[in-house]
């Protein structure tokens, strides 16, 4: 066995070790998710994926329930449609009018037309602050600030926003 490839394995199981060992909220680093995409793409595990997939599939914190077992709360969420927010108000009105709910937390499903016209960050940025006041009157916002280490309420919006 080269030296190498002895490297690429040391990689790899301390990547492992670490993903098991963090919660599941925790993303990796980038340097942790760089050094187990480069372990991974030496033991040849990579089927076809680029840097970028393999994030998105194996790094980032938002992809961690991903990897797991569907709860109740996420199997109801795939069978029945997107529920509004509750109580309309001003800001509610703004956003738009179909929200996701992922674990009491309630995302909105699409751009808001009013920002149209934006680039599409600026966009999905405003987008996603609407709903998080909208949110502020009850607990649409979970326990999430608008942004926090390991992914805020603005990270998770804009990565919903982004895959929708």
């Amino acid at each position: 066995m080269t030296s190498s490839a002895r490297f690429a394995l040391a990689a790899l199981a301390l990547s492992c070790a670490t993903a098991l060992s963090a919660p599941a909220a925790h993303a990796l680093s980038a340097k942790e998710c760089h050094a187990s995409f480069a372990a991974a793409r030496t033991a040849g595990t990579l089927d076809g994926q680029s840097y970028k997939q393999f994030k998105a599939a194996k790094c980032d914190a938002a992809a961690t329930p991903a990897t797991t077992a569907a709860t109740p709360a996420e199997t109801a969420k795939e069978a029945a449609p997107a529920a509004p927010a509750t109580a309309p108000t001003a800001a509610s009105t703004a956003a738009p009018a179909a929200a996701a709910t992922t674990a009491g937390i309630v995302f909105p499903s699409t751009v808001a037309p009013q920002y149209a016209k934006l680039s599409a960050g600026k966009a999905r940025m405003k987008t996603c602050l609407d709903q998080y006041n909208a949110n502020k009157a009850g607990t649409g916002n979970g326990s999430l600030k608008w942004i926090q280490k390991g992914g805020g309420y603005y990270s998770q919006c804009n990565t919903h926003l982004k895959a929708g």
